[in-house]
């Protein structure tokens, strides 16, 4: 076995192979850890430095909810039906003995009738569908950032302090969100020393516990991020990747793309090709936040994986656009 070379980091590969310099960013890691942070502190799911006089900010996009439909008994005994007539070809072992008739299939779709799954314990038909709440449901903190332990994070002028909402439920595609699933997210910036009296938040009625993080302080380290191999020229991909295969580390998992909770950095593509996520002003918008799942804030996004903020970095007013990998 190949024992990496300690001294195998991106700076090391950026001063011996400089073509890289240019796609070098500065990036924070976060480093959340379980704890007790207060206000006016950086932290993940930590109480948010929030003017007692201000709108909590709610969340009116519509949620996706789970929709159970009883079969009538009719329907419940064709498909009991079909069942039995299957299970008879099965063990008569005769040619095709595994396969639906057309009638059958036919049958099955209609009772379907485009839901995901069918109960066979209660027998009823679930289907994912879209609604708005009776009531726009209230966001809760996820992350604050303090200008001061994020050195370079953007923020418009006059403000220092980056504070990260979302509504912890599941929406598809919510407005401005093409081709994301997750919780609907907000952000709002700040200066810390205009606030006086502290909002106590309201809290909304229903939560998916792996969308509530638990509270975490922060221990902030400044590094260097090189993007994947998908960003680069191919002759530097390749002189990067024998250099670090030459030290024993593998580019894309050891030196690219830092994983975990971080602010700034690039984002990895690891389960699609590369995607160029523009600004509605045609700006190719750039990696503000990743929130990772799992680790000590207890957060599950995706398939246990990663919700990654872009921001246009001619204009932070501009929308942001969300992304899961």
């Amino acid at each position: 076995m190949t024992t990496a070379d300690p001294g195998a980091h991106p700076q090391a590969l950026i001063e011996d192979v400089p073509a890289l310099a240019a796609y070098a960013r500065p990036a924070t890691l976060l480093r959340p850890t379980a704890g007790d942070p207060g206000p006016r502190d950086s932290s993940v799911g930590g109480p948010l430095l929030w003017p007692a006089d201000e709108l909590w900010p709610v969340c009116r996009a519509s949620h996706v909810v789970w929709k159970r439909e009883r079969l009538s008994e009719r329907d419940r005994e064709l498909w009991q039906e079909c069942d039995r007539l299957m299970k008879a070809r099965r063990r008569a072992r005769g040619r095709g003995a595994s396969v639906m008739t057309e009638t059958e299939a036919e049958t099955r779709e209609r009772i379907m009738d485009g839901a995901g799954s069918l109960d066979l314990t209660t027998w009823e038909r679930v289907r994912l569908v879209s609604e708005h709440h009776a009531t726009p449901a209230p966001m809760i903190p996820v992350l604050q950032l303090r200008a001061q332990d994020v050195p370079g994070l953007p923020m418009p002028a006059g403000t220092d302090l980056l504070q990260l909402l979302w509504c912890p439920d599941d929406h598809a595609e919510p407005p401005g969100q093409p081709r994301y699933w997750g919780p609907n997210v907000e952000l709002r910036y700040r200066a810390a020393e205009s606030v006086d009296r502290i909002a106590d938040p309201p809290r909304p009625e229903h939560a998916l516990d792996h969308y509530v993080p638990r509270p975490c302080v922060l221990d902030p380290a400044r590094v260097v991020d090189l993007p994947a191999g998908d960003e680069l020229p191919k002759g530097t991909v390749a002189t990067a990747q024998a250099w670090a295969e030459a030290r024993g580390v593998d580019y894309a998992r050891g030196l690219a793309c830092r994983p975990g909770w971080k602010a700034g950095g690039w984002p990895s593509w690891h389960l699609t090709d590369l995607m160029t996520i523009d600004c509605t002003c045609g700006a190719r918008m750039r990696l503000l936040l990743t929130l990772d799942s799992g680790q000590d804030a207890k957060l599950g996004v995706g398939r246990h994986g990663e919700l990654r903020v872009f921001t246009c970095p001619e204009d932070l007013a501009h929308p942001l656009r969300l992304n899961v990998q």
